[in-house]
């Protein structure tokens, strides 16, 4: 029996293609939920403050306002999502209630078989957009299956609103990987998540801020220092527009 929550103690990595070319590859951690449960780790709750979190309000929905699994099954029993499926959430924890996620994962499972992924895309601005990704009839995802969504929110001051999105997604008992490809005429960018699924303990935890420290402030100072590198080296900066009104496409 699975022990819920998860710790995916893994890597992520983007590499931009183009007239400017940059890459990288960092340390992550995620926590892959049952929503429903309330157990866990002494060092991690759900809804409440502690050294780790995951709370509803910032999942599903606004920014800030969110109603966690409540909003993901509506968004899935709207798009015909059969009502036996399984939702868990993919997602980095607060640290000391500091969050910043540059996207989040609400999976539909139904056995060992994804049948439907809510891509929950958050930029620095405070904007939040979420893509529903699934096949026809929901047949099973499997890793070698892409799925499209137009990109309709603005994510990097160095990208236009404009292009594509490819998700590709390989979620197994042992492990989650899952590629991220946006391409809009000649420029592009593939990013990566990748890790094994164990048990989060109390000790994966303390291993995971000593490697990583701080956490989810780690992610947004890491976002700023590669868009710092990417002006310097003459990229187009792009004024942040109006978000889009409609939360899922």
């Amino acid at each position: 029996m699975t022990q819920w929550p998860e710790h995916i103690a893994g890597a992520t990595t983007h590499a931009r293609r183009g007239g400017i070319k940059n890459a990288f590859t960092y340390g992550v951690d995620y926590v892959l939920i049952d929503p429903a449960s309330t157990s866990g780790p002494l060092l991690f709750s759900r809804n409440r403050f502690n050294l780790t979190a995951v709370q509803d309000k910032n999942h599903g929905g606004p920014t800030g306002r969110g109603r966690g699994m409540a909003w993901a099954q509506e968004v899935l029993v709207r798009a015909g999502l059969p009502d036996t499926c399984r939702i868990l959430l993919l997602t980095q924890p607060s640290f000391a209630g500091y969050i910043f996620n540059p996207v989040s994962f609400w999976l539909a499972v139904d056995g060992d078989d994804l049948r439907a992924v809510i891509a929950e895309v958050n930029n620095p601005w405070g904007d939040r957009h979420s893509y529903l990704c699934h096949l026809p009839d929901f047949a099973p995802i499997t890793p070698g299956r892409a799925l499209r969504a137009e990109k309709l929110m603005h994510v990097s001051p160095f990208q236009d609103v404009a292009g594509e999105y490819q998700f590709n997604f390989d979620v197994t008992p042992d492990k989650i990987a899952i590629r991220i490809g946006f391409r809009n005429g000649g420029d592009g960018v593939v990013a990566t998540l990748t890790g094994t699924r164990k048990p989060l303990s109390n000790l994966s935890i303390l291993g995971a801020l000593i490697r990583r420290p701080a956490g989810a402030l780690r992610t947004i100072v890491l976002i700023h220092w590669q868009a710092l590198r990417l002006k310097l080296r003459g990229a187009d900066y792009r004024s942040r527009p109006t978000p889009p009104e409609q939360e899922v496409s």
